[in-house]
């Protein structure tokens, strides 16, 4: 059949299969519509002539029949039938259906063989053994029972379904569970020891700063002194200490106007008076991480992780010998055991350092650390060491405010003063310049009734003078004194 044939038949078939509303397969997808202008729908018959690629065809589309619906294949009914069986699900045997679906899903998501994740667990690969791996494998594997049961079907492997096929494979490795459980221990050893570790350097950083702050006990002092001189004259007026969870009270305590509260008076006095008391946040810097910290649950990891520690110890006492080359558990583990052992050690004897210091502290500071948890005590020298700073604060932009208003009253004051003066002066000047114009017709009259305004001689003219205004007036209103004479 020449090509064009053969292309108009795929196209007839295509076209066909897209009106009964079939889905295209693969191949059928990658056909595009044929128009006029396009390339290959230009005559191609003498690529016909020299050649004939219908065989060819049919031989480079044959792989595409492994795509297409199985109704449609006539060629082969046996390669039917075989393909139905690969695709018909296995039935399981021995697991449920749920545990099976499980397994499944967490094998999908390594695709990993099993016969390597089985390797991967005899030699303790770490590369491949992730934490979460593993923490799923102890959680999807099936009971030993199963297992043992799942070890005596290897005959059967091939009809098995995947999640049976894997516990197969797996039931081959002596003391499984065991296995995981140490390899999750030693992937997770380290984790654990830096939760603990940085929890217990806090605590007893803490204490030792408490311990030596001289300016947070000076703040003690002063708050005693302060709560005696209120308190005089009642029970209460004469104590030698007071509870540490007392602090956090001092806010509660306001001022007689209600504008103040003792803890903002407290900050006033230690910032005027004692300055040096300012300085007890930066010196008790480890209390904010101590005040999360439970000794509690410090003490719970602790313990857990001796007694994993110990049960290692016994598994690899009792552990047979390695099954084959690649089993390097015992070899691995061994050396692992030792090093955690040590780490262990000492991290214990730095917990013991802390409740030491903790219990020490209980005494200096008078409190039972049985009845007060370090979670609490630290927890409540952090809230007012943070209230403390706040009031700090709030102190600062309180004096900034009344400082504001006090430079705005002295400009009103000064500007009101000001213009008090001012308005004085203009009355003053007004005041003058009346008394000055009397004083000229005084003058006049006073000097013409004497006579002495006819013995002055003429001088030089002096301005803005009371004097030559009055002999400028003479001698251009008066006679001389000679004419006076002569008459």
């Amino acid at each position: 059949m020449p090509l064009r044939a053969v292309c108009a038949s795929s196209l007839k078939t295509f076209m066909a299969r897209r009106a009964e509303g079939e889905p295209s397969d693969f191949s059928t997808a990658l056909i595009i519509p044929i128009h006029v202008q396009l390339y290959w729908s230009s005559d191609i018959k003498e690529v016909a002539k020299k050649c004939d690629f219908s065989q060819s065809l049919v031989l480079f589309f044959l792989p595409i029949s492994l795509f297409t619906s199985p109704a449609k294949k006539e060629q082969d009914g046996g390669d039917d039938k075989k393909q139905m069986q690969k695709k018909k699900v296995k039935e399981l045997k021995i697991l449920d259906s749920k545990a099976s679906q499980n397994l499944s899903i967490f094998l999908g998501s390594f695709r990993l063989p099993y016969e390597e994740i089985k390797n991967a667990i005899l030699e303790v690969n770490e590369k491949i053994l992730t934490e979460s791996m593993v923490q799923n494998l102890v959680k999807q594997l099936p009971a030993s029972e199963q297992l043992s049961v799942l070890a005596e079907m290897k005959d059967e492997y091939d009809d098995l379904a995947e999640s049976e096929q894997f516990g197969v494979v797996m039931s081959s490795v002596k003391r499984l569970m065991p296995r995981l459980q140490a390899i999750l221990f030693k992937l997770q050893f380290e984790e654990q020891l830096n939760n603990i570790k940085p929890d217990v350097v806090s605590v007893t950083a803490a204490c030792e700063e408490l311990r030596e702050s001289q300016s947070f006990s000076k703040l003690l002092q002063i708050i005693l002194l302060v709560g005696n001189y209120m308190n005089a004259g009642s029970r209460n007026g004469k104590a030698f200490g007071f509870s540490v969870s007392y602090l956090c009270k001092v806010r509660d305590t306001k001022s007689a106007d209600l504008k103040q509260t003792l803890l903002h008076f407290l900050a006033d006095v230690c910032q005027e008076q004692y300055p040096d008391v300012m300085s007890f946040p930066d010196e008790l810097i480890h209390v904010e991480k101590a005040s999360r910290v439970s000794a509690e649950t410090i003490q719970k990891n602790l313990e857990q992780m001796g007694r994993q520690i110990k049960n290692l110890e016994k598994d690899l006492e009792t552990f047979p010998p390695p099954q084959n080359d690649k089993d390097l558990f015992v070899k691995k583990m061994s050396s692992f055991v030792v090093s955690a052992h040590e780490q262990y050690e000492k991290l214990d004897l730095m917990h013991k350092n802390m409740e030491k210091q903790y219990v020490d502290l209980g005494d200096y500071f008078v409190f039972d650390p049985r009845k007060i948890s370090v979670e609490e005590f630290f927890g409540d020298l952090n809230t007012f060491k943070t209230m403390f700073q706040q009031a700090v604060k709030e102190n600062q932009k309180r004096k900034e405010a009344e400082e504001k208003i006090k430079r705005a009253k002295l400009a009103r004051e000064k500007a009101e003063k000001e213009k008090e003066e001012k308005l004085k002066k203009n009355q003053l000047l007004d005041i003058n310049a009346e008394g000055d114009e009397t004083g000229i017709m005084d003058g006049l009259l006073e000097a013409l009734q004497s006579g002495a305004a006819f013995r002055r001689k003429r001088g030089p003219r002096q301005a803005d003078s009371i004097v030559s205004l009055s002999q400028l007036v003479l001698e251009t209103c008066s006679p001389t004194t000679d004419e006076l004479v002569m008459q």
